[in-house]
This record gives structure tokens, C-alpha cells and sequence, in this order.
């Protein structure tokens, strides 16, 4: 989803919170984006792809103009496509991502996400390539990845050793699926902000789909959701004090005056200004920037770098899930969909998790990733209050009405939350049993039997 547009001019924190601000809308507005990552492998040898070559990353960028998609560049490189509201980027390590248009209905973002898959598929075939939905790479090192020419991935590449242990997995080692959603003012944002940062562990053990490291189980999972506990303590987690009286658009201007910086661009280029205080960027005393103040676009910008569970832009991102198969692309957005967008539905989530302690959050973020639904929190089970929350969510959705053309609801795009629900298997705990299993050890097959 498209932030609003921003002007270049210095700002002021007033600013700031006007920016916020900017993006509530009143409920006949409101949209979903879905956003996913997958890995890219060659077929047959199901290594890592490169952005050059005859059949790179760079090529498959290339060939998907042909479904009308225009390049997005730096100098000459390209990096990216546009095609109305969405985008396709790349990741660190090449990494395929869809970022989808602001839509309506779950009907529409699952059909936007059939096209792209379509899309992909046949300009990758033509290649070579394949596609993985997965958390975390289940058999390549970290050094056998390629890197991707972007130029905030150096910045990021180089600092992120000194502020953490796993963050370079994270950039060039996991793939996610988000959704993004809209609030209708500062009090709703507040609401829908505490509900969904409460229950993201519970989303994170849903679609735990990440067990396996460099062709073994790990011990989680889902080592996405692992390797965000030890990336970088500045910008990631479950930010306390969403939780605490008087939080607001303010609280989280302040929140983002405190992360460190990544970098400024300026001219299309990226300026190293990594570790660097924000605050003394919009006051103009940043020794690299001589006589230059951060605009809004910079906040704009700096507001990207940071990684919590739930991030706010000018809308709300929900970012705990493992990427997976198709249909849970799908599910995702319908799940906080239902959650968000029925007052019931979000008051209901909401008394599911308002009386766990502040410090619980944290403890449940950490147990999801190993022990995903048999994880425990206020005396219940996940596999509990999952069950619940994922029937909260699908009775927001019938009240929604949202029908396509059959005349069917929004409510089906949950048929694979309620099977997990309903057996207490996360798809990690499915992937263990294929490998203990018919797989007889070889991670690899996941590359025949899970390929999109």
C-alpha cells in the first residue's frame, strides 16, 4: 500500500504527527494490501540465483515487462516493477516480492496474488527458475547466497554485524507475508495497533513454516521468527509501550526519533549514515549532511528501517508470519481483515489477549518460534486461542459481506487456519513429518514438493 505523498521540505516533530495522521481514513476507505516473499532457485539444481546472467534475477525482472510492468531503476540497474499500485522488489539475497495494490476484498487480493504467481511462472520457466514459499532457505549457507545491487542493502549488509548476531540471515535467509491495513483515526489506530501486536505470536505459530537450517531441522519452528530475536534490540520486537497509557502517534514519533539511522537519499543515491541520530538530522547537525535537514521524506524513509512485530507507517503493517503456499498468502490478509475491519470481531480479539502481562509478550514472541502452537500464555494453549482468534476473524468476515462474483463470502480464506487450528499442526510441524518421514532426511525434496 502507498504511503501518502510526501514534500521535501525540513520538518518539524508537528510534522511527524501530522504525516501519521494523513493516513487515516474513514471506514468506506479502507483497504488491504498483502505483501509475500519467496526464494528463487534454479531447477534441477535448486541453488541460489544470481541478479546477472542469461537467466537471473535481472532477466526475470526483465521478462515480466511483458505483462505491462515498467522498471523501477537505480541508475541504470533495475531493481524493481510497477504496474498501477503494486510492485515487485528484491531482497537481499533475491528474494521475489510482491507488494500488492490497496484492495477491497480478500477475493481480489487472491486473485491479484494468483495473477503475479502466474506471472512469474511462466517468464521463470522460460529460465530455468522456481519459486519456494518458506521462512527461512532450508539448505543454502548464507555465503553461497548472491547479493542483490541495491545500494541500502550495503549500508545495511555492513552494519547490521555490529548491532546483532543473525541480522544478515535475516536480510539474505528468510521470506515473509504481510498485510497491511488501514485505521480510521489516532484512537482506532491505538486499538487495532495493541490488539494485533498482542496476538502476532499467535499469527507467527499459525504460519510457522521454517524448521529446517542448511538441510536439517533447527530446533524451531520457525527460524524467521528466531532469527528476529537476535537482528537488532534498536528496531525489532514487541515495543512495550504501544501497551502503555497515552500511546499515540507521538509515542511512535519518538520511537523512530530513537532508531538509529540506515541511510539519507539524496540525487538517487544513498549516503552511509548507519548508527546516526535522526533527531540530529532534522536539526541539521549531522556532520556527513553539512547544512542539510531531514524533509518528510526522509522520515518517510526512516520509518522503512525500523523492524517491530507490527510496524506503523500511514497504515498498519502485520509482520510475524512465515511465507507459504498460495492459499496462505491468501489467509493472512484475511485474517487480520476480519480482525480489523468489524468492531465486534476487534473488540472480541482484543479481550482474548488484554490481560496478559507486559512482560509475557516478549516470552510467548520466543516460545512461538520453537514450540508454535503448544507454546502457553495466561494459562491457555496458542492452539486455543488461536482457535478463537481465528474464529473472531471469520466471523468479522461474514459480517463483512464482502461476496464475489458466486456470491460467496470472505470466510473460505480461512479453511487452512482452521485445519491447523483444528489438528494442532503448524505446516513446520507437516514439513518435520515429511522429512522424519517419506523424505528419509533430504531437505531437498521440499524443493519439488512446496515449489509454487
Amino acid at each position: 500500500m502507498a504511503d501518502v505523498a510526501v514534500d521535501d521540505r525540513p520538518l518539524t516533530f508537528e510534522d511527524l504527527i501530522a504525516w501519521f495522521d494523513k493516513g487515516a481514513k474513514p471506514e468506506s476507505e479502507w483497504r488491504v494490501g498483502a505483501e509475500h516473499e519467496k526464494f528463487v532457485f534454479r531447477l534441477g539444481t535448486h541453488e541460489p540465483v544470481p541478479y546477472e546472467g542469461p537467466a537471473g534475477i535481472k532477466a526475470l525482472l526483465e521478462g515480466l515487462k511483458r505483462y505491462g510492468w515498467q522498471g523501477v531503476y537505480e541508475g541504470e540497474t533495475i531493481i524493481g516493477l510497477e504496474r498501477g499500485k503494486a510492485n515487485v522488489s528484491l531482497e537481499p539475497g533475491g528474494q521475489f516480492e510482491l507488494s500488492g495494490a490497496p484492495l477491497e476484498t480478500m477475493h481480489d487480493i487472491c486473485a491479484e496474488t494468483g495473477d503475479h504467481l502466474n506471472e512469474v511462472k511462466a517468464v521463470a520457466d522460460e529460465l530455468g527458475l522456481g519459486f519456494l514459499g518458506l521462512g527461512f532457505t532450508p539448505n543454502w549457507r548464507r555465503d553461497q547466497i548472491p547479493v542483490m545491487p541495491k545500494g541500502r542493502y550495503k549500508i545495511m549488509r555492513e552494519y547490521m554485524p555490529k548491532v546483532g548476531k543473525l541480522g544478515l540471515d535475516m536480510m539474505f535467509r528468510t521470506c515473509t507475508v504481510q498485510a497491511n491495513l488501514d485505521f480510521g483515526s489516532e484512537a482506532d489506530m491505538v486499538a487495532k495497533f495493541r490488539t494485533s501486536l498482542a496476538l502476532q505470536p499467535i499469527g507467527t505459530a499459525l504460519f510457522a513454516n521454517s524448521p529446517f537450517v542448511e538441510g536439517k531441522p533447527s530446533g524451531f519452528l520457525t527460524k524467521r521468527a528466531n532469527i528476529w530475536t537476535d537482528t537488532d534490540a534498536d528496531r525489532t520486537g514487541m515495543l512495550d509501550f504501544v501497551f502503555k497509557d497515552g500511546f499515540g502517534y507521538e509515542t511512535y514519533a519518538n520511537y523512530l526519533l530513537d532508531v538509529p539511522m540506515y541511510f539519507a537519499k539524496r540525487n538517487d543515491q544513498y549516503v552511509d549514515l548507519s548508527g546516526k541520530s535522526f533527531r540530529k538530522f532534522m536539526a541539521g547537525e549531522l556532520p556527513e549532511m553539512p547544512g542539510d535537514r531531514a524533509t518528510i521524506k526522509d522520515f518517510a524513509d526512516h520509518s522503512t528501517t525500523a523492524f517491530p512485530e507490527v510496524r506503523l507507517k500511514q497504515y498498519l503493517e502485520m509482520r510475524g508470519s512465515d511465507s507459504g503456499p498460495w492459499g496462505r498468502l491468501c489467509a493472512l490478509p484475511a485474517l487480520w481483515t476480519g480482525i480489523f475491519y468489524d468492531s465486534q470481531a476487534l473488540a472480541a480479539a482484543w479481550d482474548l489477549c488484554k490481560d496478559w502481562p507486559l512482560e509475557d509478550h516478549e516470552r510467548l514472541r520466543a516460545d512461538v518460534s520453537r514450540l508454535g502452537l503448544k507454546a502457553t500464555i495466561g494459562g491457555r494453549t496458542v492452539k486455543d486461542i488461536a482457535t478463537d482468534m481465528v474464529a473472531i476473524a471469520k466471523s468479522g468476515l461474514k459480517n463483512r459481506n464482502r461476496l464475489n462474483g458466486g456470491l460467496i463470502d470472505e470466510t473460505g480464506y480461512l479453511a487452512e487456519l482452521e485445519e491447523i487450528c483444528d489438528s494442532g499442526m503448524t505446516p513446520a510441524d507437516r514439513l518435520l513429518e515429511l522429512y522424519n518421514g517419506p523424505w528419509n532426511g533430504d531437505v531437498s525434496k521440499v524443493f519439488e514438493t512446496h515449489a509454487y
